[in-house]
């Protein structure tokens, strides 16, 4: 045992990746390995369960996640994407590749509800594309490229359910962070709209019929209780109302409200349905985060972080050029890891070389989520793809073909916030969240 305890390490690795590609859950794959590497190193297996435990009832930030996701599990199943639709077809569906636009309005306003890509694309995605791809108005793989691409500034755009992992294991403030992703978003959906008007020009998409004027109030006075939903969010947050944390619950309550008795669309059915999948996906997504904290344990005895910081600190390296770095391996890891897994492990290693560096852990946050959510595009992994081509029967293959260019500008916005850091940090500054 002697000799092994001397590598223990390796061996936890190799089984980590023997037990995930053998197809074992990573968050089981993650538990099982850090605890056979308590065993082997001579420490108490207890300890695992001791990290587990501390971890989740000494983040109350963790509380927030399936809050989150309940609101966006029910704001799917009362139908309200439907009135958040017309209103945004009123506003831009005039205009050339009028359903495009919708799409790009339609994910910004809904990202503001659910804090989930995943959420935004099998919800209103799935109705977006539907419409679009009509009557062959819109090419299938057109439509479903743009609603992946635009279901990516659904964690970036406040309420965030990564960032809130990203607060889990860096403690930056998930208030700053929640207002360091708005700026970043508006700016994706501006580049997305311009590119889909010139897009509508070159191939000759059409122009929805214009709804009358005298319409528009009514339309709005239909979508306004959910359009409310973000605002009541951030200004109870920034007005010390409620915390972040708290703002889940809100969240949720205000969904259960809108559906249940301003909408009335969500019946005793749809209910029971609403919560099995809410404990569906937080069994799903606990058992990752548990593996993380036993994981990250053992990481932080073998001193990974400082190692890691020690690397960079010998070749004397500037913080643009770790950004650049940084920025380059989380979008190869993007490609073949799922986000959960980048966040929850990879992130925390290098923090303490963030801080070292000077980086400001929200400015990094944001850079993370993005680049994590291109991530969830990307081919061969492209999570978002299999799930458009899950609910809309849209192939793959023509998806990426059309993904390009979407792919492109995600990454253009990527690096323009990540070497120019108060399109990130300035309204969390002016609203008082950080220093």
């Amino acid at each position: 045992m002697q000799i092994l305890a001397e590598y223990a390490l390796p061996i936890m690795l190799v089984v980590l990746v023997v037990t995930t590609i053998a197809g074992l859950p990573m968050g089981i794959a993650m538990i099982a390995s850090s605890v056979l590497y308590l065993f082997i190193s001579g420490r108490d297996v207890g300890l695992g369960a001791e990290m587990v435990l501390n971890g989740i009832f000494g983040n109350f930030a963790a509380v927030a996640v399936p809050l989150f996701i309940f609101a966006a599990n029910i704001m799917d199943a009362g139908k309200i994407s439907d009135r958040l639709l017309k209103f945004c077809l009123a506003l831009v569906g005039r205009s050339p590749g009028g359903m495009a636009q919708v799409n790009i309005l339609t994910s910004l306003i809904f990202s503001g509800m659910s804090g989930s890509a995943i959420s935004d694309a099998a919800g209103v995605g799935k109705v977006v594309n539907d419409m679009m791809m009509r009557e062959g108005r819109y090419p299938p793989g057109y439509a479903g490229a743009l609603t992946a691409a635009t279901a990516v500034v659904g964690p970036i755009f406040p309420p965030s359910i990564p960032m809130v992992y990203y607060a889990l294991v860096s403690s930056a403030s998930i208030g700053a962070l929640f207002l360091g992703g708005v700026v970043p978003a508006l700016i994706i959906v501006a580049f997305q709209m311009v590119a889909a008007y010139f897009t509508a020009k070159r191939r000759g998409f059409p122009v929805e019929e214009a709804i009358p004027f005298r319409q528009f109030p009514l339309i709005f006075l239909r979508a306004f209780p959910a359009l409310m939903m973000p605002v009541i969010l951030l200004g109870g947050i920034y007005t010390g109302v409620f915390t972040p944390t708290e703002a889940a619950a809100v969240s949720a309550f205000y969904a259960l409200l809108l559906a249940l008795f301003a909408y009335r669309t969500l019946g005793p059915r749809s209910f029971v349905g609403v919560v099995y999948a809410t404990v569906k996906t937080t069994a799903v997504v606990s058992i990752v985060l548990c593996g993380a904290f036993v994981f990250n344990y053992v990481i932080a005895v073998e001193r990974i972080p400082q190692m890691v910081y020690e690397f960079f600190a010998y070749y004397q390296m500037e913080a643009w050029l770790f950004l650049l770095l940084l920025n380059i391996l989380f979008l190869i890891l993007g490609c073949f890891l799922d986000v959960s897994t980048i966040q929850l492990v990879i992130v925390p290693l290098f923090i303490p070389t963030a801080l070292a560096l000077g980086i400001d852990l929200v400015h990094l946050g944001v850079v993370l989520v993005l680049n994590m959510m291109i991530g969830l595009i990307t081919p061969p992994m492209g999570m978002l793809l299999f799930v458009i081509k899950a609910v809309n029967d849209i192939p793959i293959s023509a998806m990426i073909k059309e993904l390009w260019p979407h792919l492109l500008l995600l990454i253009v916005v990527l690096f323009m916030i990540t070497y120019i850091p108060d399109l990130v940090l300035w309204l969390p500054r002016q609203a008082g969240a950080m220093q």
